[in-house]
């Protein structure tokens, strides 16, 4: 296999997302490559990918490779970790039969992960899942003990501007199908009229279909300066000490922001700040709620999303995957039924008109005459 291109890199891959261009060749250092790790990836249209990390650890069977793999981008991981130093941001580089070339010299190896590589390590990791099961419910138990004050109330909710309450709330995080199922409820969106919640990356999401975040809420590590700057208000993610490294970064860019000190997720918050404002309803998309999920999230404990979840599911709606719920396809029995149904309205109104109904007794005797009758 022989691969030419210019690489970009970064350590994290939703940063170097935001630089990729089509045909680029994309280094990344990302142990258990996950879903949307990979489908930002095939969005970016790369030439292909090279991994200085496990792409598959073997810890549980991760979906990203064989997103990679199904959209036909070769996916390559490095034998040596040194490897990402030694390649270049900017740089063209050659791939000759697992062999990186860089300005004529050979600098590393690196070994093709094909479909069959990628269902043997996902075997291992089909075979660990119990193992992983196990140490992810000790731990959630371990962490729902310390947490629960999210569910009891201890957890002060912090005073915003946007009035919520009786309203319907979109809280949109940048998960698995978001554009898919955002697309999906654009109807909904229109028709509701719900106040909008961007999860860090989730507010950027909302802008890309043409929507402003009435609320940008996170630690602000995946959020972009223009969503900043268009969002209506901010909220910050901050420890269960009060300190927010997220606040420097809004202030800089001279913004005013609201503290929400809290254990857990930025998208468990982000609940809980509509649920306590007395939200009628709560749109999820995107956000997390499988084990899958959770393993990907690489957190060890994902107590506070059970323990929000069962504080406001009475008003939780989860719209994720709603995009394959009902796919609509027009028929060809319903083109003939409205085509016929045109057609009626069109006849009555000939038929009234004297001299179309001239023009028919015409054509009438003309086909007469030709056929002899």
């Amino acid at each position: 296999m022989y691969i030419k291109g210019k690489v970009k890199k970064d350590k994290r891959t939703k940063n170097l997302t935001k630089r990729l261009k089509p045909g680029d060749i994309a280094l990344i250092c990302h142990k258990d490559l996950d879903e949307i790790g990979a489908s930002s990836l095939v969005e970016k249209k790369v030439k292909c990918v090279i991994n200085t990390d496990k792409t598959i650890s073997g810890r549980y069977p991760n979906q990203g490779p064989s997103i990679l793999l199904k959209a036909n981008i070769p996916l390559f991981e490095a034998y040596d970790e040194g490897l990402y130093e030694l390649i270049k941001d900017g740089e063209t580089i050659e791939i000759v039969e697992n062999q990186i070339v860089q300005n004529e010299e050979y600098i590393g190896e690196v070994q093709l992960l094909d479909n069959e590589k990628v269902n043997e390590l996902l075997g291992i990791g089909y075979d660990n899942f119990e193992k992983e099961l196990d140490k992810f419910i000790e731990n959630t138990l371990d962490y729902a003990k310390r947490e629960k004050g999210l569910v009891t109330g201890k957890v002060s909710i912090p005073s915003i501007k946007t009035k919520l309450k009786n309203r319907h709330a979109l809280i949109v995080v940048r998960g698995k199908d978001y554009k898919r199922d955002l697309l999906a409820i654009q109807a909904y969106i229109h028709e509701m009229n719900p106040i909008l919640i961007g999860v860090d990356g989730g507010g950027d999401a909302l802008i890309e279909f043409g929507y402003v975040p009435d609320i940008v809420i996170g630690d602000m590590d995946s959020v972009s300066d223009k969503c900043l700057k268009l969002s209506k208000e901010i909220v910050v993610h901050a420890y269960p000490n009060g300190k927010a490294p997220g606040l420097d970064r809004v202030n800089e860019l001279g913004l005013n922001a609201v503290i929400f000190p809290s254990p857990g997720t930025s998208e468990d918050i982000a609940m809980l700040l509509a649920y306590e404002n007395d939200v009628d309803l709560i749109v999820a998309v995107g956000t997390h709620n499988n084990m899958i999920d959770f393993l990907e999230k690489g957190r060890s404990g994902m107590a506070s999303t059970f323990l929000v979840r069962l504080k406001v599911g009475s008003k939780l709606v989860d719209a994720k995957g709603v995009n394959k719920l009902y796919r609509s396809h027009l028929k060809l029995k319903h083109m003939i039924g409205i085509g016929l149904a045109a057609l009626i309205p069109i006849i009555v109104i000939t038929m009234m008109f004297p001299p179309m109904k001239e023009l028919l007794q015409l054509i009438k005797i003309r086909f007469r005459i030709m056929f002899g009758l």
